[in-house]
């Protein structure tokens, strides 16, 4: 995470704020920067209550430069995780998971995401991830943001569909519809009858999952309606 925040930073010195995101329109530079800072300090206002904060500093202080105030909160995150094992017991919004190994994992992909969001903004190639990273991020989505997020926000889908999502030799299967929706790691004869199968390589599904790249960029065979739901729905996961 320290790494990506870095570069996170660096990507946005002397840009202009108001320029905006390619891949989230009405999202821009500078408020992309500001949502990042923001979600550190609630990180860390969440580490200390124990529970969900109501109230959290989400704006740099007076006189604050924006970028200090999110390079500072990503410093002050970093070494609060630092401080404990990942398998440390600690307060998460994922039953699942509830320890330090947690907010790794998330703040690493939130702040991977949004880098890529602020180098497109200021004009720049989006920089490599690596696999194991982007693997990972793959995971994340699909078993947290769509298989967990989307229930807590009461949210379903229109249609029983089974979509697969191969990376590599890698494979999840997806299940969207009226019971609500989770996702699970399959080996690949698992998938054989799923009504759809996307695939792309570990850095173009990681960025097409999270909304990043059209449909072009990745592979897709089968129920086209039934992709484009789960594309819906991990929107509305994710958003």
């Amino acid at each position: 995470m320290r790494r990506e925040a870095d570069l996170l930073v660096m990507s946005a010195l002397g840009q202009p704020p108001h320029k905006g995101v390619p891949a989230c329109p009405g999202l821009n530079l500078g408020e992309t920067v500001r949502h990042v800072g923001s979600g550190y300090h609630w990180t860390l206002e969440y580490l200390r209550l124990g529970e969900e904060p109501r109230d959290w500093q989400r704006y740099p202080a007076d006189g604050q430069d924006l970028l200090e105030f999110t390079r500072s909160a990503a410093e002050a995150v970093v070494e609060q995780l630092a401080a404990h094992d990942e398998d440390e017991p600690c307060a998460t919004w994922w039953p699942e998971q509830r320890n330090y190994g947690f907010w790794r994992r998330r703040l690493a992909h939130e702040t991977t995401v949004h880098r890529m969001d602020v180098q497109g903004a200021a004009g720049m190639d989006a920089g490599p991830v690596d696999d194991e990273v982007a693997l990972d991020g793959v995971d994340e989505v699909l078993t947290l943001w769509l298989g967990h997020k989307l229930d807590t926000l009461g949210v379903r889908g229109s249609r029983d569909e089974v979509v697969a999502v191969r990376v590599q030799d890698h494979m999840w299967l997806t299940r969207c519809g009226p019971q609500g929706a989770s996702a699970w790691r399959v080996e690949p004869e698992d998938a054989e009858h799923a009504d759809a199968l996307v695939t792309a390589d570990p850095m173009t599904m990681y960025r097409w999952l999270w909304g990043r790249l059209p449909d072009r960029m990745i592979e897709v065979y089968g129920d086209h309606d039934a992709i484009a739901q789960l594309w819906a729905l991990l929107r509305l996961a994710t958003k």
